[in-house]
């Protein structure tokens, strides 16, 4: 499925594009840019509607290197083998250079082994979050061609492990989805709570595509946990967990960010939810980030409580902005060694906007660098593409997500250093 988004903000008249200047006026050719997202599942179209709301601001500014950008959508279906075939189309056919996407790391992954390094393309990556990334990295599989705006799952298991212990649990089963993703997430969950010394009852797979879970479940609840812990997707853990309560399974749930779904709550029942607390990274307590709150309600009319919105959004603007710096008709790696004049900290700062954007073409014009501010504050990545972010704990509302506690940067890296000094 191919979706091609044009104009959602209605912007690109003349008098809105002269305001920018005159690179704004041209905009005579079109760029294309791939995006591997998951559109057919509730929580991944908010996703790729954000990284077009991104692409409808640079357009406003006059586009990158003074051609329109054209977003090329397609569905992963949070599939490994659509994403690689959505992304091989995007490659091959629509010779995109830069390709935004994956969601999940299961999808991700595949896309960059057989897709993405092999044909020399920039993947840049809000929602994947498997360490596997960081040891592929460096291993040097990806040849500097990778980013993610995502922390990796290392915070997401740190703050599950806490809850658990500020909880008083004293034992929990993990129920993980069987991909790169889960597998990881599960592997570490249950070694930060092994560290706190909670025990670990059971660590059960679930695969996709089954009738019934009720297998895996009973499995799950042989060793009557106090709680248990989801690595799950909607789909998946709105069965699981009926199943879990129906074998009368506690309703104690510590929920990874990907259950953060109104489909999850809606499926399953907010009377069943009282007890659940979920973990996600979050943005930091800057006014960068509170500028894109703002920008996203006036377009959306809603607020970003969905998992990786701001992560999309600074994945976008970043790579849009490596592009513009790279220079016209650059390449994936141009384009992938460009992006640390757009988070240089001693850079030009600039806003994370249609402003800011024409801003930073004047420096990189000049030779300059810039220090993008945006949705998840001044983003740094390491030399493996990987960044570190604050963190929540969340909990169902009644009509939304509802913020338990923050976690700063400073506290969730204590936490984590704590943990190996149990």
């Amino acid at each position: 499925m191919t979706i091609r988004i044009k104009g959602l903000l209605g912007l690109g008249t003349a008098l809105g594009l002269s305001l920018m200047g005159g690179a704004a006026a041209a905009q005579e050719c079109t760029t294309k840019i791939g995006a591997v997202l998951p559109t057919s599942v509730d929580w991944g179209r908010p996703i790729a509607e954000t990284a077009q709301f991104v692409v409808d601001q640079v357009n406003k500014a006059g586009g990158v290197q003074g051609c329109k950008i054209e977003m090329v959508l397609r569905d992963s279906q949070v599939d490994p083998k659509v994403g690689v075939d959505a992304a091989k189309a995007l490659v091959d056919l629509d010779g995109v250079k830069l390709l935004l996407g994956a969601v999940s790391s299961g999808v991700s992954m595949p896309i960059l082994s057989s897709v993405t390094v092999p044909s020399g393309v920039m993947q840049m990556s809000c929602c994947s979050s498997s360490t596997a990334f960081t040891t592929a990295a460096e291993e040097g599989k990806f040849n500097g061609l990778w980013f993610r705006t995502f922390a990796t799952t290392g915070v997401q298991s740190a703050v599950g492990a806490k809850i658990a212990k500020d909880q008083g649990y004293e034992s929990v089963a993990i129920l993980y989805k069987n991909d790169d993703w889960g597998q990881d997430l599960g592997k570490l969950i249950a070694a930060d709570f092994e560290a706190l010394g909670i025990e670990v009852t059971a660590q059960v797979a679930i695969n996709d595509g089954q009738p019934s879970f009720r297998a895996e479940v009973t499995d799950a609840l042989a060793g009557n946990p106090d709680a248990v812990y989801l690595a799950l997707y909607p789909v998946e853990g709105t069965a699981a967990v009926r199943e879990w309560l129906s074998l009368g399974g506690t309703q104690n749930m510590i929920l990874a960010n990907s259950l953060k779904s109104d489909e999850f709550r809606d499926n399953v029942g907010m009377q069943y939810l009282g007890n659940a607390l979920g973990t996600d990274t979050a943005s930091p307590r800057v006014a960068s980030a509170d500028t894109f709150v703002e920008m996203y309600k006036a377009r959306f009319d809603s607020e970003p409580n969905g998992p990786g919105l701001a992560n999309s959004y600074d994945a976008a603007m970043i790579a849009l902005l490596a592009m513009e710096a790279a220079g016209k008709d650059a390449d994936g790696a141009a384009i992938a060694a460009a992006v640390s004049r757009v988070t240089d900290p001693d850079g030009t700062p600039i806003t994370a906007d249609a402003a800011g954007f024409a801003q930073a073409r004047e420096v990189f014009a000049a030779g300059g660098s810039v220090m993008y501010q945006g949705a998840t504050g001044n983003v740094r990545f390491d030399v493996n593409g990987d960044v570190s972010a604050p963190a929540v704990v969340w909990k169902f509302g009644e009509t939304g997500i509802d913020e338990v506690e923050y976690l700063s940067l400073t506290e969730v890296d204590d936490f984590i250093a704590s943990m190996s000094m149990e």
